[in-house]
């Protein structure tokens, strides 16, 4: 049967995040893996994939730049759910970077820096995708406060589904709690948001939760979830109807 994107985003609107999930997944089967940064909203989001679909895709872009708490903590997110994640670099080696564009990239032009590491290699990854999952919140930053359970990419071109986007920071931090979900110990240490080792700091207290990144810059997003002017979402066909209810 065909749906239009538009009256899924609706219904999807009321649905709880493994009701997402489980409609993602039986939409889209195979073609379709969540990216992770593996901060605490990504580390929720996988636990309930899991309970959700037991052999889920995860991906994570590695800009060869991030923390090495970041790399112990996919590790452990491998072992704990029987998954292994998916890799995804840029095209140019760190070594490679400073000769074409010069040392220390990220303290002249990070969006340069951020599109070399992190956007193009995103968008060559989801050429293999109808759908991608993320696990960013409206409340994040301004750029995230119109997202939709269920959208259409307008600057990647597929289905984005994101089914926290609901969700408060201290939801988070309470299904952490209550399903012993690890995390990145660097929260504990007041970096509320993690990337990578030269534009991340912690916070201050009284700061925004996004202060962290890109310190000395007007920047809050690398990139993946700006979006790009709104076209009409194409029909999308829907080959498994999914009934969400309650459990």
């Amino acid at each position: 049967m065909k749906e239009d994107l538009q009256q899924i985003q609706a219904q999807a609107e009321n649905w709880r995040p493994e009701e997402v999930l489980r409609w993602a997944y039986t939409t889209f089967q195979g073609d379709i893996a969540m990216a992770s940064g593996f901060g605490a909203e990504g580390m929720v989001l996988m636990d309930i994939a899991s309970r959700v679909h037991r052999h889920f895709r995860v991906f994570t872009l590695d800009t060869e730049f991030l923390f090495p708490e970041t790399y112990d903590l996919i590790d452990r997110v491998e072992k704990r759910y029987g998954i292994k994640v998916e890799r995804v670099f840029s095209s140019l080696t760190p070594e490679e970077q400073d000769k074409v564009h010069g040392p220390a990239l990220w303290t002249r032009d990070p969006d340069l820096c951020c599109n070399l590491r992190k956007v193009e290699p995103l968008r060559n990854k989801l050429r293999e995708l109808r759908a991608w999952i993320t696990a960013i919140r409206r409340t994040q930053t301004a750029a995230r406060g119109f997202a939709r359970k269920v959208e259409w990419d307008t600057k990647f071109q597929l289905v984005k589904v994101n089914p926290i986007a609901d969700w408060t920071s201290e939801m988070v931090w309470t299904y952490i709690r209550r399903h012993n979900v690890p995390y990145n110990p660097l929260h504990n240490r007041n970096y509320s948001s993690i990337g990578c080792t030269h534009c991340t700091r912690p916070i201050q207290a009284g700061e925004d939760a996004r202060a962290g990144r890109w310190p000395g810059f007007n920047k809050t997003e690398c990139g993946l979830h700006v979006a790009e002017p709104q076209v009409a979402a194409p029909l999308v066909q829907i080959e498994y109807p999914v009934h969400c209810e309650e459990n």
